[in-house]
């Protein structure tokens, strides 16, 4: 059993306890089978202020956020919940990342430490607000017992304590004082009528964009220790595949090789630096055994996913009488929807730092899902829990890539630690292309739908999805399977905002030897697509206004939906608005993860495909905390969305990932980013998240634009097949 100073282990490196303790983290003690708090009186819902605040003698409050930041703004985020309540000044507000403890930073959404599903405001905005409101409370308290007033009679505004008397403090004067104070079961928070900070354009600043922007943000490519072995691995070109046989003599005769290993995952380079263990793995010789390899290219994999479809799956939901309504007749209207495998294309790939002595073990990186990445590195090199740590470093982007379900970056890195054996410090390095061709992609689907319109109405919907699993055979498959389904595959397509009649979703689970993994908006980026392209083939069958009919569809039971279409109805002026000769618009309205986004596009097409002019955006997210952070998550999204929707997708042939860079993976370019404007409509719902939401709309609505020009809608994706940078 070992004892750590979490501020140390999270903080030392920056140094941010230089100049005196203030307010800091308390000690915590770990065990092996569970993590264990120590902080002050922990309530249910962990708010002690001594486990999430730093306030030093100069009055910064340093907030450790629970969610990694990657560039959705939890650090900015969670000082803004902190802040409102302990009544900072804006400028004394600093985050960081909190260190892995699951039992006192876990994600109240999913139970363990880990950033993910739009969830990180969601699931902290009563506890953060806790957190702050518990602090003021104790340096108020801290303050009346040095100037012995009574704490009623004390004020905080912008960081400062006064009383009538004319006494007034700051708080790191008295924070080592508050430390020792009881921490408040339940602190009182303010009314939302009274916030300055929360809700509020323009006063807010992003803590992370100065050092992203001045070069001093420290990510894990940024870690160069003295005698540091820097390690990239030779992969089996075919997901499957495994070494038969190699020869490391040419690779080690590189200059800066300092030795080969065969590890799990294939044969680990380690060199003194990146371009010496890039040549080394280069240099290397290796038959690779693809006896039990994925050899499938595309083309066989959406014959097979096309054959499925047309045949019966198993249903997820139905009601009514599907069969029946359509041998009624009327408007049959039956189309398929394909949907690429996609990569993440984060802008930092994969890396990540460890020192293991034999004894113990650290490790540092952009770390998503502390906890079971804590348990893998404890797992592979055979050491107690309390024997490992794991220090979150920022992340250029993620879009799901760094919440891996397997943890098999943390595998690996612990793996190449344990070949070259105890006390060298190694950085294992993807490049591009391996993170490219590694695999994890958004999986591989199709969705037949089938519908029939009579008289103007929507009588009858099906929608038959086929697709991989991104959770199967994970520990999270236990928890989170349905009925043998996994439920991220047809998300958004068995509760459709719509009212139909006769309905029926059913679903074909493929196994298929491509590792997938969730993608920004997880199911949403194809089932959002599939429902919002189909009910507008639907409406126009129908003779139906896009907007009006899906009003029409909601039958007043979907309020938030009607909301934020209603909203971007009004902000594009959907009904008056006079389209450009040469160009159309489209509409779509997805919820995901509790957020509801609707969006308006405006397009004409080129050469070289769809040119998207403007796009209008609505966002209910509940309450707003950081409405231009929300804004920017929206803008963010949008484009993602267009380059993926336009041109991005990853073939197989023969088994083998084809796309490696950004030359055969296209993006989208800064001229082609559309013109975004962005309505955040008013609620007082509980907060939920806008890192992914932004995303799903923008595909259909562009789709459906396209029809409306006489196009019609794309129904294989990408739009632009085969385009290049």
């Amino acid at each position: 059993m070992t004892v750590h100073d979490k501020a140390t282990t999270a903080l030392s490196r920056r140094s941010l306890l230089k100049g005196g303790a203030g307010l800091v983290l308390g000690a915590y003690v770990v065990r092996a089978d569970r993590l264990l708090a120590q902080a002050p009186a922990a309530p249910k819902i962990n708010i002690a202020p001594n486990t999430f605040l730093i306030i030093k003698p100069d009055n910064t409050v340093t907030v450790l956020s629970k969610g990694i930041e990657f560039g959705q703004g939890p650090f900015t985020g969670m000082a803004t919940l902190v802040a409102e309540e302990l009544d900072a000044d804006w400028s004394q507000m600093r985050a960081d990342h909190a260190p892995s403890n699951p039992e006192l930073y876990k994600n109240l959404a999913f139970g363990i430490q880990g950033t993910g599903g739009s969830t990180a405001i969601a699931n902290s905005y009563i506890q953060m607000r806790q957190v702050g409101a518990a602090a003021r409370q104790m340096l108020v308290a801290a303050a009346a017992e040095t100037w012995q007033v009574p704490a009623g009679e004390i004020t905080v505004e912008n960081g400062v304590i006064k009383h009538a008397s004319g006494k007034e403090g700051r708080f790191g004067e008295f924070a080592e004082k508050a430390m020792a104070m009881p921490a408040p079961a339940d602190p009182k928070l303010k009314d939302p009528s009274s916030f300055k900070l929360i809700g509020k354009e323009g006063v807010v600043k992003r803590l992370d964009s100065a050092d992203k922007t001045n070069g001093k943000a420290f990510y894990t490519l940024d870690i160069n220790e003295p005698d540091m072995l820097t390690v990239l691995v030779a992969r089996s070109p075919k997901f499957g595949g495994k070494v038969a046989s190699f020869d490391a003599t040419a690779a080690k005769a590189v200059a800066g090789v300092v030795d080969v290993k065969q590890v799990p995952t294939g044969i680990a380079v380690y060199a003194k630096g990146f371009w010496p263990a890039k040549m080394g793995r280069e240099a290397l010789k290796i038959v690779w055994d693809d006896s039990k390899a994925e050899k499938r290219g595309s083309a066989e994999l959406l014959q097979q996913f096309r054959g499925l479809s047309k045949t019966p799956g198993k249903v997820v939901k139905a009601q009514g009488d599907f069969d029946g309504s359509m041998a009624k007749g009327g408007r049959v209207v039956e189309v398929e929807y394909v949907f690429p495998y996609l990569a993440h294309a984060a802008m930092e790939p994969l890396n990540a730092y460890l020192k293991w002595d034999g004894d113990s073990a650290y490790a540092r990186y952009g770390c998503q899902f502390p906890t079971p990445d804590h348990m893998a590195i404890s797992k592979v090199l055979g050491l107690p829990i309390e024997k490992v740590k794991i220090d979150v470093l920022l992340a250029g982007g993620s879009f799901g890539r760094r919440a891996q379900q397997t943890t098999h970056q943390a595998v690996e890195l612990a793996e190449v630690a344990k070949a070259i054996g105890p006390g060298k410090g190694v950085k294992l390095v993807w490049t591009r292309e391996d993170d490219m061709r590694g695999g994890y992609y958004r999986p591989y689907s199709i969705h037949r739908m089938r519908g029939v319109v009579r008289d103007g109405k929507i009588e009858a919907w099906s929608d038959t999805i086929v697709s991989q699993s991104i959770m199967k055979g994970s520990f999270f498959e236990a928890v989170m399977f349905k009925d043998g389904l996994d439920p991220t595959s047809y998300e958004g397509s068995h509760e459709t905002p719509y009212e139909v009649a006769n309905f029926k979703c059913d679903m074909h689970q493929v196994d298929v030897g491509v590792p997938v993994l969730w993608w920004r908006s997880v199911g949403h980026t194809h089932t959002g697509y599939a429902v919002e392209a189909f009910v507008d083939e639907l409406l126009e069958a129908a003779g139906k206004d896009p907007v009006e009919g899906r009003l029409e569809l909601m039958a007043n039971k979907k309020p938030r939906h009607a909301g934020v279409l209603k909203a971007v109805a009004e902000l594009a002026d959907w009904k008056n608005y006079k389209v450009p000769e040469g160009r159309a618009r489209g509409v779509a309205v997805v919820e995901s993860f509790n957020t509801f986004v609707a969006q308006v596009v405006e397009l004409s097409m080129t050469d070289d495909g769809p040119k998207v002019h403007k796009v209008w955006c609505a966002v209910d997210c509940g309450v707003a905390v950081n409405p231009d952070i929300i804004r920017s998550q929206m803008e963010g999204g949008i484009g993602f969305g267009l380059g993926h929707i336009l041109y991005a997708e990853q073939t197989l042939d023969a088994g083998r990932p084809v796309a490696g860079n950004f030359d055969t993976y296209r993006s989208l370019r800064i001229n082609e980013m559309p013109e975004i404007e962005v309505t955040i409509v008013k609620s007082t719902e509980k907060p939920s998240g806008v890192g992914e939401p932004g995303v799903p709309p923008l595909g259909p609505a562009v789709a459906n634009a396209m029809a409306k020009l006489g196009i019609g809608r794309p129904r294989q994706l990408p739009v632009v097949p085969g385009a290049s940078a």
